[in-house]
């Protein structure tokens, strides 16, 4: 028995709160007919083993079911054991969406990788988490249980969660990168392994159908606290990740370390009800008896030289003609699925180029600031107000007017919704891509000279492994030059020529190093009546919701100095404790109009508003009369990150069309002892739009942001065309009906007619 869930939660904000009317009654039909049909293995799919012994297939009576009055009446005690299932859904769902809402920003920001790179790992932990789910499906029902499968795989689950929090304490000198791959693999699997077992075991400690109606109560309260954990934790992580700790100013150990404590907390949770659980032995996997099928036919088929009418039908006849025709059914379903990764590979990088796109825009609202990755929760919430909206207000409205009154006409423009969402975000990486910032390139490096001199000097010289001119540059005191596109090979000379007004400062060479693929700084200062030189410092520059701010300085004395901040009067408890000469540690500010101080003493200097992306350098020399001034490397974000409002709302209808119509169609369309097969496949194609994403990426087609969603938004239009297509040709399938009219010897006309009234009113035919 295949005991996958539908699980809603995994649709990250689409249907993890409601499941469609159509297939509530479905899965409340078993309940009222005495378990006709029913798996008590599986409570929330119609689920029922195919007869694979029967090789004739030699068909049976219809039973004598008792009706639903006649099942004695039988008061049975609510089963509280599954409060600590609740409990560790809403502990379990919490650790995963709190950690994956500021995994991307991880990847790029504290393990520095390249965005791209970041996009990828992000995507194939992404796929892994909706491949497993097939694998602990198969676990559960062929070996461990699900008791022991949840168990078991949910303290693989928090290893990984421990493993990553590890991972993200970069001062501690471990090896975060191979952590940070292990402990994702970990939480992969046992997140995708406890995936289909969780609600199904919840379901299997009711007893159908005397608690029918507890049983949809439990339901209800299972997928409040999955909507419960991931809204809270997607919104409280990317707070926790701003805290400073462990001598660094952002606190992802923190934010990862959280998740991973409620990941302990829901085992305990889970194994402290184990006396009172209602455990069964599992009865096999209808997935492994589909596949056993599927290659027997195939085999036989290159073997034998006879005909047969469907490629199924070479199968072994231990396989009846039961399970052969319900897979017929179940492929033609799975046609329709061919365009669905396309649509999982737009949905799905809200987590990544989105939220890299949201991290290039200022969250700022007065003083406080809505945190990049914390945009993501704005999709669940848009799906729990918009779900209703349309369920009671929005389909009514529009079947009186004739329109998307069928199921596949709303998942096709859910599709081309989907593409709009894309252009719209295009067109906002299209305001974005000339104020981004130039991160260094392979064969270039990049310099940044800043002065501390006591007066305006000029710049000439070359660089470069070609020995480029330098554009004569007239250089003030307490400001910076810059050249960020010099040809460098591994390492190459800046030979920097330097002349004062005056005899201010004597005329000076100097050589300087250049590195490839790198950013570097140099400090001129006057030590004695010489021009002295400090660096290079190596500058990394990545944007996030604070000011990033660096101390370069320069005292004569060998005194210990304090520079810092003071915002409103006060004294900010963001200060650099320096001596003699260099570069303090990069400290994050929280945006605001601050003034410099030195030793306590107010500098009276003009200075930006330290802003939301900003990069700022703080240059400091007590001996000049200006003492100090900030010079801007890297503009702050100017354009509002709410403009991201418009595409949201649009993906969350789309995904409202797509992916909730398409459970229940698939749900509706498929044979009862074949719906779990229609689930995996359908959480496979999301594994597969991710993987589309990783190959896209991994290519590298367009240098520009922008053009690379106006791809994925035409891919989306393209995948769309073909489905409508498919969905022209394909005719529906009658309403399932029970395995006692599916295997019995008769039906009258009358039963034919109503099965063909209700295809048609049920509207699949596109």
């Amino acid at each position: 028995m295949m005991t996958f869930q539908t699980d809603h939660s995994s649709r990250r904000g689409g249907n993890r709160a409601f499941l469609p009317r159509a297939v509530l009654k479905q899965l409340r039909a078993p309940a009222m007919a005495d378990n006709h049909g029913y798996d008590e293995d599986s409570t929330t799919t119609v689920i029922r083993r195919p007869s694979v012994n029967r090789a004739d297939d030699t068909p049976r009576k219809k039973s004598n079911a008792r009706t639903d009055a006649e099942v004695p009446e039988k008061k049975l005690k609510y089963p509280k054991v599954v409060f600590f299932i609740i409990s560790n859904e809403f502990c379990e769902r919490f650790t995963y969406y709190g950690m994956r809402t500021v995994l991307s920003l991880f990847l790029k920001n504290a393990l520095r990788m390249e965005e791209s790179d970041a996009t990828i790992t992000y995507h194939v932990w992404t796929m892994l988490c909706y491949f497993f789910p097939v694998v602990g499906a198969i676990i559960a029902d062929s070996w461990l249980g699900k008791f022991k499968t949840i168990a078991i795989l949910s303290m693989v689950y928090a290893l990984g969660n421990i493993v990553v929090s590890l991972a993200a304490v970069t001062t501690w000198g471990l090896p975060s990168m191979e952590l940070t791959y292990l402990g994702l693999m970990l939480i992969a699997i046992g997140t995708g392994g406890i995936k289909p077992c969780v609600a199904s075991f919840g379901g299997e400690q009711f007893t159908v159908p005397q608690q029918a109606k507890q049983l949809a109560g439990f339901f209800s309260v299972f997928y409040f606290s999955i909507n419960a954990g991931s809204l809270i934790s997607t919104w409280l992580t990317p707070e926790l990740r701003t805290v400073t700790c462990l001598g660094m100013d952002t606190c992802y150990p923190l934010a990862f370390g959280v998740p991973a404590v409620l990941m302990i907390v829901a085992i305990v949770i889970f194994i402290a009800g184990s006396s009172g659980y209602k455990i069964t032995k599992p009865k096999g996997n209808v997935m492994v008896e589909v596949s056993k099928c599927m290659g027997s036919a195939l085999v036989n088929k290159i073997k034998s030289k006879e005909k047969k009418e469907h490629w199924l039908d070479y199968a072994d006849a231990k396989y009846g003609e039961t399970l052969r025709r319900d897979i017929r059914a179940v492929l033609r379903v799975l046609i329709l699925f061919v365009p669905m990764p396309i649509f999982w590979a737009l949905y799905d990088q809200q987590g990544s180029k989105w939220t890299f796109q949201a991290n290039n825009m200022n969250g700022r609202i007065g003083s406080w600031v809505f945190k990049p990755d914390q945009m993501q929760v704005v999709n669940p919430i848009l799906i729990m107000i918009l779900l209703p909206l349309f369920e009671y207000a929005v389909y009514p409205l529009l079947s009186k007017m004739r329109l998307l009154r069928k199921p596949l006409q709303r998942i096709a423009t859910g599709g081309m919704l989907a593409a709009v969402a894309f252009i719209i975000s295009a067109l906002i990486q299209i305001q974005l891509d000339p104020n981004l910032p130039r991160d260094p390139e392979p064969n270039f490096a990049q310099v940044r000279v800043f002065s501390s001199l006591p007066c305006e000097v000029t710049l000439s010289g070359t660089g470069g492994s070609d020995a480029q001119a330098i554009t004569t540059f007239q250089l003030p005191s307490l400001s910076h030059w810059e050249q960020l596109d010099f040809k460098t090979e591994g390492s190459s000379d800046l030979n920097l020529h330097i002349k004062g007004e005056g005899n201010c400062v004597p005329e000076t060479s100097l050589k300087l190093t250049l590195t490839e693929k790198t950013a570097v700084a140099y400090h001129l200062y006057l030590d004695g009546d010489k021009v002295a030189h400090a660096g290079p410092y190596k500058d990394d520059f990545f944007k996030d919701a604070v000011a990033k701010t660096r101390i370069m300085y320069h005292f004569a004395d060998s005194s210990e100095h304090v520079v810092g901040f003071k915002l409103d009067g006060k004294v900010v408890d963001k200060k650099a404790s320096v001596t003699g000469t260099g570069v303090a540690e990069i400290l994050d500010l929280e945006p605001a109009d601050y003034t410099v101080i030195v030793d306590g003493v107010d500098i009276s200097t003009a200075r930006p508003y330290f802003d939301v992306g900003g990069f700022y350098y703080v240059l400091v020399d007590k001996s000049l009369p200006a003492v100090a001034s900030v010079s801007v490397v890297i503009e702050p974000n100017t354009l509002s990150l709410f403009w991201q409002m418009p595409q949201y709302i649009v993906i969350s209808v789309a995904e409202i069309m797509v992916s909730v119509t398409g459970n229940e169609f698939s749900f509706t369309q498929a044979p009862n002892s074949m719906k779990a097969v229609v689930f995996s496949a359908w959480l496979i194609t999301d594994s597969f739009g991710n993987l589309i994403i990783i190959l896209i990426e991994s290519v590298k087609i367009f240098p520009r942001q922008s053009d690379e969603i106006f791809l994925f938004a035409g891919l989306m239009v393209f995948i769309m065309i073909v489905f409508i297509w498919l969905a022209v040709q394909y005719k529906p399938a009658p309403p399932p009906a029970s395995e006692e009219e599916e295997e019995g010897e008769e039906e009258d006309a009358g039963e034919e007619k109503k099965k063909k009234k209700g295809a048609e009113g049920n509207g699949e035919k596109f």
